[in-house]
Formats: structure tokens, sequence, C-alpha cells
């Protein structure tokens, strides 16, 4: 049964995927509606599946507010008529309880739940659930390319000329490792086809995209992003800015408040958008140590043998590479600092952090090798040829221009936090240990990702000597409170040990 309701605009924002209506106490009752029930309104020719909550002061009786996300939706004005009726629960969230208690689910329950999240018939509450049910139970082989397959399904697909389309993508974790804005353009200057999109950070002080943003927008139509990778054999954008795997975007942002990432959702997430880009070979960059997303080896390997057989079920080739991750990659975390380390390497200035190089050039070839267009080891000579030559950096200084940032941008240009704090050694001796969720969770304090300036600078790393009063590291934030809350957390959480 349908009701009538007038339209009072509340202006407040949930800040997350959840569409809200609020009506008055009375009203709920009248029309058997509680807190939590979904309700299906009509406004003109659009229709919406909302959430009700209920207030007993805010609004008055015949009226229903609606918060922003709606109000924007439906374009009305306050005190317009707007139909409402009280809908089914989706059969998704029977499916969500099902994997919550363990038990196996179906394509078929698969594919509900991601067009219901998709078509926000389920809310942030039951996406976040679902999320969590990866924590109870790992996914079977079967229901991770069932959701791969679904995942890519939800959005806009490519397809791009010629066999060698290829992609690299590391699995997150480790602090600085920007090698992505260092293969990428070693690749296009190859002449091989690499569309790579990538994710806002989610547990870490900077992602790839938050990086690329320093040099130049990173959120495209699918039209502009066709246009920039026929341009420049590549692009450097934040897949979330297209409709690549929408749901994958909403799954993150309930992820991000409690940087929830399971395993299982992890390889769904980089295989969804990998099938939905059309990539063909795939390189997967997995660091793993105690203090980072991946603990070990034995845990390392067992991702490394779902990566591969997802591959294979969509005729992808996927090669997965190992590091132990003792310290960060590079000496800079957070998204500007992180961006001078990558334009230092690509413009190869004389001081430019080797351990990111020579990581990177590893990459690129290892992607090369996976396509067969040469061996590993004559690669791995091409690619640093491209490299040194500055070849690398022409192909980059394309792909920015194309993306609408300033290709003549030099490393020592990019603005970093008005505000700095500088640590030196108390003691003289061996750094023997660098702490990477420690600096995770410090640069996160100064501000970052969020702050493109906020982050840490390293000026030693582990296993060099120092003498008491070296510097060892640098913090920059936006703001003196976020340095001394930064200050405080480093009582707790040492970035650094000397022997």
């Amino acid at each position: 049964m349908a009701f009538v309701l007038k339209i009072r605009r509340m202006d407040i924002r949930t800040g997350n995927d959840t569409r809200i209506v609020v009506l008055r106490g009375h009203d709920a009752s009248a029309f058997g509606i509680n807190p939590g029930d979904r309700l299906r309104i009509r406004f003109g020719r659009v229709s919406l599946n909302v959430v009700a909550d209920i207030t007993h002061q805010s609004i008055r009786h015949g009226e229903i507010g609606l918060f922003d996300e709606v109000w924007h939706l439906l374009r009305a004005r306050n005190g317009q008529p707007l139909t409402i009726e009280l809908v089914s629960r989706p059969t998704s969230v029977a499916a969500i309880k099902k994997k919550l208690l363990g038990q196996p689910i179906s394509r078929t329950e698969i594919r509900s739940i991601m067009n219901d999240i998709a078509s926000h018939n389920i809310g942030s509450v039951e996406t976040t659930y679902f999320v969590a049910s990866g924590y109870v139970r790992p996914y079977s082989l079967r229901e991770l390319i069932w959701m791969v397959e679904a995942m890519a399904e939800s959005g806009e697909t490519f397809s791009w000329p010629g066999r060698w389309v290829v992609d690299k993508h590391s699995v997150g974790g480790l602090a600085g490792n920007r090698t992505t804005l260092v293969t990428v353009p070693i690749i296009a200057a190859w002449g091989l086809t690499i569309p790579k999109t990538s994710s806002r950070a989610i547990t870490s002080p900077a992602g790839t995209a938050d990086t690329m943003e320093v040099l130049a927008p990173v959120s495209f139509s699918g039209q502009a992003v066709r246009r920039i990778v026929t341009a420049t054999n590549g692009c450097l954008i934040w897949g979330g800015g297209l409709s690549i795997a929408p749901v994958d975007d909403i799954i993150i942002r309930v992820s991000r408040p409690m940087s929830l990432e399971p395993y299982d959702k992890m390889i769904v997430s980089i295989m969804a958008k990998k099938v939905a880009m059309g990539i063909r070979y795939l390189v997967i960059d997995l660091p793993y140590g105690p203090e980072t997303k991946i603990p070990d080896r034995r845990m390392a390997e067992m991702i490394k043998r779902k990566f591969l057989a997802v591959g294979r079920a969509f005729r992808m080739r996927v090669k997965v590479r190992f590091d132990i991750a003792r310290q960060p990659v590079g000496h800079g975390i957070g998204p500007a600092l992180e961006a001078r380390d990558v334009l230092r390497v690509l413009q190869q200035k004389t001081i430019r952090p080797k351990d990111l190089e020579l990581k990177a050039i590893d990459l690129s070839a290892e992607l090369v090798a996976l396509t067969g267009l040469a061996s590993y080891r004559q690669a791995r000579q091409r690619c640093d040829q491209i490299l040194r030559s500055g070849q690398a950096w022409r192909s980059m200084q394309s792909i920015i221009r194309a993306q609408g940032g300033s290709p003549d941008i030099d490393a020592n240009d990019v603005a970093l936090g008005a505000q700095t704090w500088r640590v030196w050694a108390t003691r003289s001796g061996v750094i023997t240990g660098v702490n990477n969720r420690s600096m995770d969770e410090v640069a996160r304090t100064l501000g970052a990702p969020e702050r493109k300036l906020a982050g840490i600078y390293l000026h030693r790393k582990l296993g060099q000597r120092v003498r008491r009063g070296d510097k060892l590291y640098t913090l920059y934030s936006y703001s003196r409170e976020r340095i001394t809350l930064a200050r405080i957390a480093l009582g707790t959480h040492p970035l650094v040990h000397i022997r």
C-alpha cells in the first residue's frame, strides 16, 4: 500500500552510501513503518529505495524529511507530495546472513548481493556485514570467481585494440612503494597499452591515486580515459571516478573507517577491476612481512594461488611477485612526499630513492617478460635504458599533460606541509628496525592521505649507521596541532630502532 507525504529537506549528509529519509513517529506507526525499514519512494519519474528513520521533533506530521543524498537525486522542492511504500527485505540480506554463519552461497545469491549494493537496496550496515563475512570463513574459489564476475559486470567495461594490454598492481600495506608511477611510463614508452586504474588509500597514508593527484587530476569519464590511453599508451587514474565495478567503490567506502580489508575481498576488488578494464597480462606486487597487510610467506603463497586461479578463469595471464617488506620503499610517506620520490626517479636526480627505482625496473621487466615479447633479462636491460635515457620521464609528461596536469613540474617544486618537526638520533649505532605499521599510523595522524602535503620523510633507512645528532626523519603537516599529536603518537609508536 502506498502513502503520500510532503517533502521536507533535512540539509544533512549521511557521508556514506545509505539513502535515508525521516518520518514523524506517529506517521510511521500509522503506516506500520519501523526504524531501519526499507521504503520505495516515488517523485515524478524517479523511484528510489531508501532506509527509514524516525523522529519526534525535527519534522511535522504529514512530512517526510530527506537527507541531502536523496534530496539531490529527486531534485524536489519543500512541500511537494511524495509517494512511499514499504518494501520487503531484499533476498541478498539472507545470503549475507548465510555467509556470516559460514555457509556457502550460490552464484545467484552473490549476484543478488552485488546488484543490491549497486542499486542501494541494501545500506552501509548490511554491506559492512558482507565485508566482515570474509573474516568468518574464506570464500571458495568458485565464490571468488562469481564475485569477480558479478562485480565486473556491475559497471562499465573496456576493450582495447591489440593484444598487449597489461597492468601492474600492488596489494598495498607497505608505506611508500609508489612503483606504479614509475612502471606505467616505462611500459607506455615501450609501446604496450597500460590503462592503469588505482584506488585511494584504505589502510595506508597514500594510495597510487592519491599520489598521482599531486601531479594531475585522476577522475575521468570512460570516454576521457579512452582518449588519454589512445594518445599516450597509458593512464594513471582513480578507478572510483569511473563506473567500473562501482560495487567495489561502495565496499571500499564502508571498509575505510575500520581499515577493514579481508584478503578475499582484496583479491576480488583487484581482479574485478582488471577484468572490467580488459587487462590480458597482470603482475601483482605482493609485499609481505610482520608489519604489513600480509604477515608471512605462507599467507602470501595462499593469496598467490587464488590470484592465479581467478586469472585463469578470465583468461588473464597473472604473475605474482613476492617481496619481504622490512621497511618502506622510497623515502617519502604521504602523497606529496611520495610524488617527489617518483619525480626524482623519473627525472634521474642525483638524490633519488634507489630502492624505488630498482623495484620499478624489476616489475616493468616482469610485466614485459610475461607477455613473451622479451626474456626477463632483455626486458630489464631495456626498461633500465628507457628510464635512464629520459624516455620514461617524457612518457610520464605526456600522461600528466593528457590528464590536465603541468608536464614541466620538477621534483623540487612539489610543495610540502608548512609545519615540520625533525627527529634526531639520540644515540650512535646502526638502524636495525623500521616499523612500517607505526609509519602508517603516525603519517595518518599528521593528516595523510586527505591532506596531500602531510607525511614523513625518512633520512636514514635500515642497515645505515648513524651518529648521535643525525637526522632520522622529518614530520610534515598542515597544522602545528597535528604535529603535536604525531609527536605524542611517537611515544608509543617508535618509527626506527638503533643499536
